[in-house]
């Protein structure tokens, strides 16, 4: 699969969704938090997530018991499962577009964006990325101050959130995010990607984003000879994105994480 070419493993460092129960900074005195109750609102709203800052940087979803991103090296973690695992900046092109289940706290598009621009490409990065929880502009802001080097795009990026924008430019790059369940939102996008980033949450946490009829959505919304890429390499997840279409390949992952998944669509 020459798209995918030279992707390598990273062994060191934390793993990126680890699965260790909720730290004391939750579970300490007045926190107590029940997930039921936390998920109970209707999933086709968007709803406000609820975070605990276990170290001070990395953000971690209450409802979730996940993390945005690893606690070790987040760009390092986009740039090896979602640039890499999509075969970029090789596969770039004027127009080409990019969209993600799971927008969080922005990293992937900015890391996206930096790619785009240290690559030397020309034209407009079309990104459009699909929330039901999204942050505030200032957790945001909070959750991309480790990354120096894509500071002035996070800026930007954070200012338009703040300023309620759900459509903004930062230089050539043009970003829609689309609020609200993506089982919903997904089959009213018209757009058709040439690269996913499925960036959910845990399956087991957050199933909703993996589920068989989402996942042929995805392929739906996909070009002929476009990509995906994920960290998770669950079996069930590999096979549903089989199902409808994709040639479904097992790679390295990253830090402590063995293994990722990327795919063709055919």
């Amino acid at each position: 699969m020459p798209v995918l070419d030279g992707l390598r493993a990273r062994r060191d460092g934390n793993g990126i969704h680890p699965s260790n129960t909720l730290t004391s900074e939750i579970a300490h005195g007045a926190l107590i938090l029940n997930r039921r109750q936390l998920l109970a609102t209707s999933y086709s709203n968007v709803a406000t997530p609820m975070l605990a800052w276990p170290d001070g940087r990395t953000p971690r979803s209450l409802q979730f018991d996940d993390v945005y991103y690893s606690a070790e090296d987040g760009l390092g973690e986009a740039k090896h499962v979602f640039l890499a695992g999509n075969g970029l900046p090789s596969r770039f092109r004027p127009e080409f577009q990019i969209a993600e289940l799971g927008f969080g706290t922005g990293l992937n598009m900015l890391a996206a964006l930096d790619c785009w621009i240290s690559s030397g490409q020309r034209g407009t990065l079309r990104y459009a990325g699909f929330e039901a929880y999204p942050l505030d502009a200032n957790e945001i802001r909070r959750a991309l101050l480790p990354f120096n080097s894509l500071a002035s795009q996070a800026d930007a990026m954070v200012e338009s959130l703040a300023d309620g924008k759900r459509e903004f430019e930062i230089g050539p790059l043009k970003a829609r995010i689309l609020l609200g369940d993506a089982r919903e939102t997904l089959p009213m996008w018209t757009g058709t990607a040439d690269a996913w980033f499925l960036d959910g949450f845990s399956p087991t946490r957050n199933p909703e984003l993996w589920e068989p009829k989402l996942l042929a959505e995805v392929a739906g919304h996909t070009a002929v000879g476009g990509t995906f890429a994920t960290y998770t390499a669950s079996g069930n997840i590999r096979r549903s994105l089989a199902n409808v279409g994709f040639s479904v390949i097992r790679f390295p992952g990253f830090g402590r994480k063995r293994h990722m998944s990327a795919g063709t669509l055919g």
